[in-house]
């Protein structure tokens, strides 16, 4: 099943909205094929899979991370493939929450096949939280990615851009971009590093994030890089519902889509309820946001970060650095999963689950 996990890997960012799958077909204690749904509307992974073991599956145990499905989609529903296929046994890690795709394990055991759930299940549901959270969540995912030194500051002195990691921890920043529908940031962080937010190293995503921008005041320029590329790839700026009409118009004749969203009471800013409803209505699954420390720790304080990825650099930024965990200690009281801990050349990546949510 871990083996299976590591496969449907190799479909990040380019099968949303779909799950990535991978399965291992396992003959006689020997591995006979392995495959991985690697496409939006190409064959599912159980198919792959023992397209590769050719005539070896009759009798075989197929390993699959997420429950067969069982519906007609862009392909047919992968049950009836392992049952025609001549599978034994058939082996899940999570089970499917789509209730469109679910039912895949209760047709098997009806042919006579037999079924097993929950195998490296807690791997399975971190592998796809994004699409098993989808029916009931009501906002997209959100992951928070901090790239920071070892005593948490974003930058080297508030306001001025810093390169914190280095050219390994910098291509996975890109590849995570690739893995959701959207990239967020303030603007704060736009004035003062004026980011692109596009998947610029390793493989390109099927569908470019949309880059967001959550901007009380609309103060973006039109000269950022954001603004020049809005044509080529979306940009969604957020404004309160009294930001200065005029500056709609003028960003949205450079191709800049403008949305308003209430102010809170309490600090000015925007209603992050509000901005996150309306994405999620505009089709938004998932969300990276990319800071600063101000967005961050907000996203935090509310509670509303379903996954964290620390890249820790090997440096000591001192008073002076901008800081990445802003929020009071009552608010800053969740208990967090480590998920993975990776090296990528000196730095270290860090992925954390809330414990609420697992």
């Amino acid at each position: 099943m871990l083996r299976a996990i590591d496969l449907a890997l190799e479909g990040w960012g380019r099968v949303a909205p779909n799950p990535m799958v991978g399965a291992v077909v396992v003959r006689d204690g020997v591995i006979v094929g392995e495959g991985y749904h690697a496409e939006w509307g190409g064959p599912h992974a159980e198919v792959a899979a023992l397209e590769a073991a050719g005539d070896k599956t009759k009798g075989a145990t197929l390993y699959v991370t997420l429950e067969p499905c069982h519906h007609e989609g862009k392909t047919g529903p992968c049950t009836r493939v392992i049952a025609a296929a001549g599978v034994a046994r058939v082996v899940f890690g999570a089970a499917e929450v789509n209730p469109m795709a679910a039912g895949g394990a209760a047709w098997l055991k009806d042919q006579g096949l037999e079924v097993e759930c929950g195998v490296c299940e807690v791997e399975a549901k971190d592998l796809n939280a994004i699409h098993l959270g989808s029916i009931d969540r009501r906002r997209p995912f959100v992951a928070l990615k901090y790239a920071m030194s070892i005593d948490g500051r974003l930058s080297e002195t508030a306001g001025r851009p810093t390169q914190v990691t280095g050219a390994p921890a910098i291509a996975e920043a890109h590849r995570l971009r690739a893995g959701h529908d959207a990239v967020m940031v303030g603007i704060g962080t736009v004035l003062s590093d004026d980011p692109q937010l596009t998947v610029r190293e390793g493989s390109a995503p099927r569908v470019p994030p949309v880059r967001v921008v959550l901007d009380s005041d609309l103060r973006i320029s039109v000269d950022s890089r954001l603004v020049r590329t809005a044509m080529d790839v979306p940009v969604w700026v957020f404004g309160a519902e009294d930001a200065p009409p005029g500056r709609s118009s003028e960003l949205g004749a450079r191709g800049v889509v403008v949305a308003r969203a209430p102010r809170t009471t309490t600090t000015g800013g925007l209603e992050l309820g509000s901005v996150f409803a309306q994405l999620k209505e505009r089709g938004i699954q998932s969300l990276l946001c990319e800071g600063g420390g101000t967005l961050g720790s907000g996203l935090l304080a509310a509670r509303l970060v379903d996954r964290m990825y620390l890249i820790v650099a090997p440096k000591l930024f001192g008073p002076m650095g901008t800081p990445g965990f802003q929020m009071d200690r009552e608010r800053a009281l969740v208990d967090w999963r480590l998920i993975e801990r990776r090296t990528l050349g000196a730095d270290t990546l860090l992925a954390l689950s809330p414990e609420a949510t697992t």
